[in-house]
């Protein structure tokens, strides 16, 4: 199994197939495409033409260059074809039965030294090996879509499989230009075990109408980073195929939380299967189509709520913090006149300074004149105690995650705030309608997430309780527009929408480091490559503080009730030992102190 992997053959020449026989044939390799379908062989052949022709049409490589690709990939029907191949790739469709088919075949086919990579995203590779007549030579590589765009490939190994085998393809992927994560065998892997868990609690989530699909997905792509929302993912990857690969999950893990959302299978069998069918949680042009078009379901006029808001002039903001002072820069920058209330007047005034040095690094990077950067200071009014807000508008509270230090900063400005001024929280755990309980308006008190930095993040979460009036909805989501902010509606629970999609996330991927079934360093490469998150969930936790996340864990733990959502004992030990992350110097990983 020493010898280099020169002819590379691959079976199932569907989109994943023709696009990892397109890598291959670039990379120098010469490639077997083997399908049974005449119209697919043809298919990947008209695909890798295209492909190639754009790279010459942008200079990436020349006519001559492109011709010897072209050469290097041919196609049959027949597996025999594959008996020169020193490695055969198999991505057929995510059937157990039809994979054994394969490689058992192959078994008839192949030299002894060759090797089976089976591109399985959700089946065992074990369970493949085992009745395979050479199971020394089966594992893993899994591609993701598109794979000539994608870096990562998991490198899959099973209790059975030769270290040569594993070492001769770890080198293929290198040699590929991709970066391969060695994983065990267990149902999705690292990315798609993330990805998958993640993505069937959304599903569930709007199973639940507690949030719209463009909520839920907008919510995801500007608190998240993430180039994709859920649900829109979930149509891409093919709602049928998200449901199989839950399956083996939860079949294995047992834990509710794989288990697929009954929507994924309403859907599935109604042959609502995403893109591929034009339709699934979105609809689209036509089958195959990215482009989504109006349903039944997409919202009127853009989503902006119902009309009938309240007038907002002038804004309080509470809070001398980072996320505090930030609010106050993004009211008076969209024009809003903004009181600044802090303990003490010192405490205030360091606040706004604070903001100075904000607007002072926009002006010198460009983003900002001199003049607006002075106008916007001038709107900006600091106060040693909240009685300044008698006036305000609209109020918004950005003090500690304390429920009772809230609670009471409510309870004051119930006292301090005119009639029919709305009051806000930017909680981001705490019940909203227990803040509200502590005034005697709770029609007027709304929760609105801002996301950190305030400046820069796109998001607010407008969190609703069941006392919250239209008006002060009509109002918040108005004055959110206003701020350019993007407005998101969803109701008083535990998380709201990105936190409690993301935070469990991060607790799976803490799992799986302490069953020490990978690596800090492989699963954060797992994600920003396969998954295209903007960071690794352990930079992530790192940079939110362990502290932070495990007290969100907690909060959706004791709302929810899942055992799955229970925080993972490796976080509290961190947390009980000091390690908070990047503002200790150590978490997951151990940071320079500054």
């Amino acid at each position: 199994m020493d010898t280099p992997l020169s002819t590379i053959a691959v079976v199932g020449l569907g989109t994943m197939g023709g696009g990892i026989a397109e890598v291959l044939a670039r990379a120098g390799r010469e490639v077997i495409g083997i399908d049974t379908s005449e119209t697919a062989a043809r298919g990947a052949v008209a695909a890798l033409e295209a492909a190639t022709a754009r790279s010459v049409a942008r200079e990436r490589i020349s006519e001559e260059e492109r011709r010897d690709i072209l050469a290097r990939f041919r196609t049959f029907t027949d597996l025999q074809a594959a008996a020169d191949a020193d490695l055969v790739i198999e991505v057929v469709p995510e059937s157990y039965e039809l994979k054994q088919q394969v490689i058992s075949a192959l078994d008839g086919v192949l030299r002894p030294g060759a090797i089976i990579a089976t591109g399985t995203n959700a089946l065992s590779v074990t369970r493949l090996a085992a009745d395979s007549a050479h199971p020394e030579r089966v594992l893993g590589m899994h591609f993701f879509n598109p794979a000539p765009a994608m870096k990562l490939v998991e490198i899959v190994s099973s209790v059975l499989t030769a270290p040569q085998a594993v070492a001769a393809v770890t080198d293929l992927a290198i040699a590929l230009g991709k970066e391969p994560v060695a994983v065990g065998d267990r149902p999705g892997f690292v990315a798609d075990g993330l990805l998958f868990g993640y993505l069937n609690q959304a599903a569930a989530m709007y199973e639940s109408r507690y949030a719209s699909r463009e909520d839920i997905d907008a919510a995801m792509r500007l608190g998240c980073g993430l180039p994709m929302g859920p649900l829109a993912l979930l149509d891409l990857i093919g709602v049928d195929t998200a449901r199989t690969v839950l399956e083996a999950m939860y079949a294995e893990s047992q834990d509710r939380l794989h288990a697929p959302a009954p929507i994924l299978k309403q859907l599935s069998e109604a042959g609502l299967t995403g893109r591929k069918a034009g339709r699934g949680f979105y609809t689209y042009e036509a089958p195959g189509s990215g482009t989504v078009v109006p349903d039944a379901l997409t919202p009127r006029g853009g989503g902006e709520g119902p009309d009938g808001g309240r007038q907002v002039s002038s804004v309080g903001v509470a809070g001398s913090g980072t996320m505090a002072s930030g609010i106050a820069e993004v009211f008076a920058k969209a024009g809003y006149d903004v009181v600044l209330a802090a303990r003490s007047p010192e405490k205030a005034e360091a606040a706004k300074a604070r903001i100075a040095k904000s607007l002072a690094r926009s002006v010198d990077k460009g983003r900002m004149t001199a003049d607006a950067r002075d106008a916007t200071l001038a709107r900006i009014s600091p106060a040693g105690s909240l009685d300044a807000f008698a006036d305000v508008d609209l109020a918004v509270e950005a003090v500690a995650e304390d429920l009772e230090v809230k609670r009471q900063l409510f309870a004051t400005l119930d006292k301090v705030c005119k009639p029919g001024a709305v009051l806000a929280t930017t909680t981001s755990s705490l019940p909203v309608i227990a803040c509200a309980r502590a005034t005697s308006r709770p029609q007027d008190v709304i929760g609105m997430h801002f996301f950190n930095p305030a400046p820069a993040m796109k998001l607010v979460e407008i969190v609703r309780t069941v006392l919250t009036g239209d008006d002060v909805h009509a109002t918040v989501r108005a004055v959110t527009t206003r701020i350019r902010k993007h407005p998101v509606d969803c109701g008083d629970r535990a998380g709201f929408i990105v936190n409690a999609l993301l935070f469990p996330y991060l607790n799976n991927a803490i799992k799986m480091v302490q069953e020490h079934y990978a690596s800090l360093d492989d699963i954060d490469a797992a994600m920003r490559l396969g998954g295209g998150y903007p960071m690794g969930p352990f930079e992530l936790l790192d940079v939110v503080g362990l502290d932070v996340s495990l007290a969100i864990e907690r909060v959706l733990h004791r709302e929810f009730r899942e055992p799955g959502l229970a925080p993972a004992p490796l976080l509290e030990h961190l947390v009980a030992a000091g390690c908070l992350g990047r503002k200790t110097g150590r978490g997951f990983r151990e940071y320079a102190r500054r």
